[in-house]
C-alpha cells in the first residue's frame, strides 16, 4: 500500500500583492516556518518591488543608465531572471515594467482602478532583457535610461524556492510554500509529499479548481489571464505583457500550469506559454515539461508527464 498523506499545518498571510502560505509536515516547525516566511517576504519586497521608491530595483531604474551596486540577493534574482529570459527566447522579459505602467498597472494591484479612461497605448516592443547588464565582479546591475524592471512574477517564484529551501534546511521538515500560483515543495524522503490544487484563480474563493496533484519536490506554477484584469477604456486587459507588442498577450490560453524541478523554471515556462499561444504545447513538449493548458473555452490540453490528479481538494 502507498503511504497515506499526513495532516499538515499551515500559516497564511498577505504579501507581495498576493496570498502567501507555508505548510509543514511537522507541527513543531510551524511557528519558525511562519517567521521565516514573513521575514523573507519582507526582504523580497525591499529588493524587488517596483512600487516602492526605496526598493533596490527602483534604485537601479533611477540610475539613468549607470551601474548600481546591489545586494547578493538581488544580484541572484536578476541573474536567474536573465537566465529564464534567455531560456524562453525572450517571451519572459523583465523590461515590461514601463509597458505595464502605460496600461495603468503602476501601483499595487489592489489599488489599480477596475476601469481607467483612455485607450490602449500604441503597439511597440519593450526594451528587451539584453538591456540589463550585470557585473559579477563588482556585483552591479545596470539598465538603460528609461527602462523599468518588473520582477513581480519571477520574483515570487524565486522567493518560493528560496523560502522552501531555507525552511527545509533550517528546520529539517518537509515544507510547501505557495505565493499565489507559485508553489515550491521540499520533502524528506520518508514523507509522501503535499496535495496542491491547480485552479484558474490563485486566491479564495477557489473558482475553477479542477485538479489536485501530489507533489514530492520541485515546483508548480500557474500563469493566466483570468486574474489581475482591469479595463482601459472599453478594453479588458491583464498583467501578462507580450514583449513583442508591449500589450497584454492575446494568445489562446486562459491559464497554463507547469511542473518543473524548480518554481522559477515552472513560472518562466508557464508565463512564456501564455505569450507563445498556439506554439506553447509543442515548445513545452520539446523541453520535456509536464503542463496543463486551458484555452478560453475551457478546453484542457496536457503535455506528457502531467501528474495524475489525486481527486478533489480536502
Amino acid at each position: 500500500m502507498g503511504r497515506r498523506p499526513r495532516p499538515v499545518l499551515r500559516y497564511r498571510t498577505r504579501a507581495l500583492g498576493t496570498l502567501a502560505e507555508i505548510a509543514v509536515g511537522d507541527p513543531a516547525c510551524l511557528i519558525e516556518a511562519a517567521r521565516l516566511l514573513d521575514d523573507e517576504l519582507a526582504r523580497v519586497d525591499r529588493l524587488a518591488s517596483r512600487f516602492r521608491e526605496d526598493s533596490e530595483v527602483a534604485a537601479v531604474g533611477r540610475a539613468g543608465g549607470r551601474p548600481v551596486p546591489v545586494s547578493p540577493e538581488l544580484f541572484e534574482l536578476l541573474s536567474v531572471t536573465l537566465a529564464m529570459a534567455e531560456a524562453t527566447g525572450g517571451a519572459l522579459d523583465p523590461t515590461v515594467g514601463a509597458a505595464l505602467c502605460r496600461l495603468g498597472y503602476d501601483r499595487d494591484f489592489g489599488s489599480v482602478p477596475a476601469r481607467s479612461p483612455g485607450s490602449l497605448p500604441p503597439v511597440g516592443p519593450v526594451p528587451g532583457w539584453r538591456q540589463v547588464v550585470l557585473d559579477p565582479e563588482r556585483r552591479t546591475a545596470q539598465v538603460a535610461a528609461g527602462v523599468t524592471l518588473d520582477l513581480g512574477a519571477i520574483g515570487k517564484a524565486w522567493a518560493a524556492d528560496r523560502i522552501a529551501g531555507l525552511a527545509a534546511e533550517r528546520l529539517g521538515c518537509s515544507v510547501v510554500v505557495s505565493l499565489g500560483g507559485d508553489v515550491a515543495v521540499r520533502c524528506r524522503p520518508e514523507d509522501p509529499g503535499f496535495a496542491v490544487a491547480v485552479q484558474d484563480r490563485c486566491e479564495p474563493p477557489a473558482d475553477g479548481t479542477t485538479e489536485v496533484l501530489q507533489l514530492g519536490g520541485g515546483g508548480l506554477a500557474t500563469s493566466g489571464t483570468a486574474a489581475r484584469r482591469w479595463r482601459v477604456g472599453g478594453q479588458l486587459v491583464h498583467h501578462i505583457v507580450d514583449p513583442r507588442t508591449g500589450l497584454p498577450a492575446a494568445g489562446r490560453w486562459r491559464t497554463v500550469s507547469v511542473v518543473a524541478s524548480s518554481c522559477v523554471g515552472a513560472n518562466a515556462a508557464a508565463t512564456a506559454a501564455i505569450v507563445n499561444g498556439d506554439r506553447a504545447p509543442g515548445w513545452l513538449r520539446s523541453l520535456g515539461l509536464p503542463a496543463r493548458l486551458v484555452d478560453h473555452r475551457g478546453v484542457v490540453t496536457h503535455t506528457s508527464g502531467w501528474p495524475a490528479p489525486t481527486g478533489p481538494d480536502r
